[in-house]
């Protein structure tokens, strides 16, 4: 068993994460930003709470030395999944919103790898399952910055999948749908528009986080994983 980081703990699906990591006998450290709430859930699941924001770099790197204090142990599994997003049209889009949403979803992810790198070379290897979207696959209107930062996270994944590899770093990404009720109409309607006739819902999504997350599965490397009921098909 591994400690297990995973950003955005305070949200639906980083929560059913860090609760399937955990029951699967992980040490769960939960990150979120300052005033977020992850205390209870950490004490909940015996883990440790981790709060910092993912889009500074200096703030993730003593994050990750908190955990490894802590818990006495580098961190052998990272959970990218800290996010955010506005929506606006691209002539209305706040440039300085655009970046903050770009520096939280994929500088964020990108910090957080650099991070624990180093631990989990010197452990002898470890997991990292980064949270990308089905809109970083096909886009959304009115989400350019989101939409952007998640196909980069993809190319993250790809890029990243052949460099650590051969130190033992298996990094792989799922690509999820929108979980239920969206910004992008209601649930029923979104549902329509799933060939599966559904939205997925948080469990679902952290269960193949956790296949992700497997140690016993070394040759998986690069892999994006469509969880999405059918909406992009694995087109990317």
């Amino acid at each position: 068993m591994a400690v297990a980081l995973i950003t955005g703990a305070g949200g639906d699906l980083g929560g059913a994460v860090a609760r399937r990591l955990a029951s699967a006998g992980h040490v769960v450290a939960l990150n979120d930003r300052p005033g977020r709430g992850i205390d209870g859930l950490a004490a909940e699941l015996g883990g440790v709470a981790a709060a910092a924001e993912v889009s500074d770099p200096d703030a993730v790197r003593e994050m990750v030395e908190h955990v490894e204090r802590r818990t006495g142990e580098q961190i052998g599994i990272l959970v990218a999944n800290a996010a955010c997003s506005t929506l606006a049209p691209l002539a209305e889009q706040d440039l300085d919103e655009w970046w903050r949403i770009v520096d939280v979803d994929l500088g964020g992810t990108f910090a957080c790898a650099q991070a624990v790198m180093p631990g989990m070379v010197e452990r002898g290897g470890g997991r990292m399952v980064l949270v990308s979207s089905e809109w970083g696959v096909i886009g959304r209107p009115d989400a350019t910055a989101h939409s952007a930062s998640k196909a980069g996270i993809i190319a993250l994944t790809k890029s990243l999948g052949r460099e650590l590899a051969p130190l033992g770093i298996a990094v792989n990404a799922v690509a999820p749908s929108v979980l239920g009720a969206t910004d992008a109409g209601d649930g029923a309607e979104a549902s329509a528009r799933v060939p599966l006739g559904r939205l997925a819902d948080p469990e679902e999504i952290a269960a193949a986080v956790a296949f992700l997350a497997d140690d016993r599965l070394p040759t998986l490397v690069g892999q994006i994983l469509h969880v999405n009921g059918g909406t992009t098909r694995a087109r990317a």
